[in-house]
């Protein structure tokens, strides 16, 4: 049994001598590991900041995006608004137009008149669809030159001023297209 006490004891003294080394480590290393905890500490503190600031500039950019993105969607729909307005105004322009050639044209046939109103509508539309600046504009040309064109055979007819029993030059615009 002695042998038995002997290993043990051999045992406890291993054990505490590693015991004692690894105090001794610590002991050793002990300003190294206090430097390494705070300098872990201030890192994550640094970062913790670093994000929160990140955070806030996020923040902030997002709120001016938001607020032109509204302020862009508010200007579009007005200039959408404007725009069913201005086209509105186009179509009663238009019912006005073929109201005076009615009125001026009294034996003309009523599909005639609304050959030339239809004719007037579809360059509204191509003005209006047009995509590129300068084909608006030629598209608005052509409709203002055809609707003085047909106001000018109206009022010439009403004023006696033509013997034509249609609106002539009127009717060449259309068969031009």
């Amino acid at each position: 049994m002695t042998t038995f006490k002997c290993h043990v004891f051999n045992l406890l003294k291993l054990f505490h001598s590693l015991k004692d080394e690894d105090l001794q480590w610590k002991k050793a290393n002990q300003d190294q590991q206090i430097k390494l905890k705070q300098t872990r500490v201030l890192a994550e503190k640094t970062l913790e900041a670093e994000l929160k600031k990140k955070s806030v500039q996020l923040e902030h950019e997002i709120t001016l995006l938001r607020t032109k993105n509204n302020a862009e969607l508010s200007m579009f729909k007005t200039k959408c608004k404007q725009d069913i307005k201005d086209y509105k105004q186009y179509l009663a322009s238009l019912d006005q137009l073929k109201h005076s050639i009615q009125a001026s044209y009294t034996h003309l046939p009523e599909a005639v008149a609304f050959t030339i109103h239809h004719h007037a509508k579809h360059l509204l539309n191509q003005m209006w669809e047009a995509e590129d600046l300068e084909q608006k504009m030629q598209h608005e040309i052509r409709l203002i030159n055809f609707m003085t064109t047909v106001q000018e055979d109206a009022r010439l007819h009403l004023e006696g001023e033509t013997n034509e029993k249609l609106p002539e030059r009127t009717l060449s615009l259309i068969q031009k297209k």
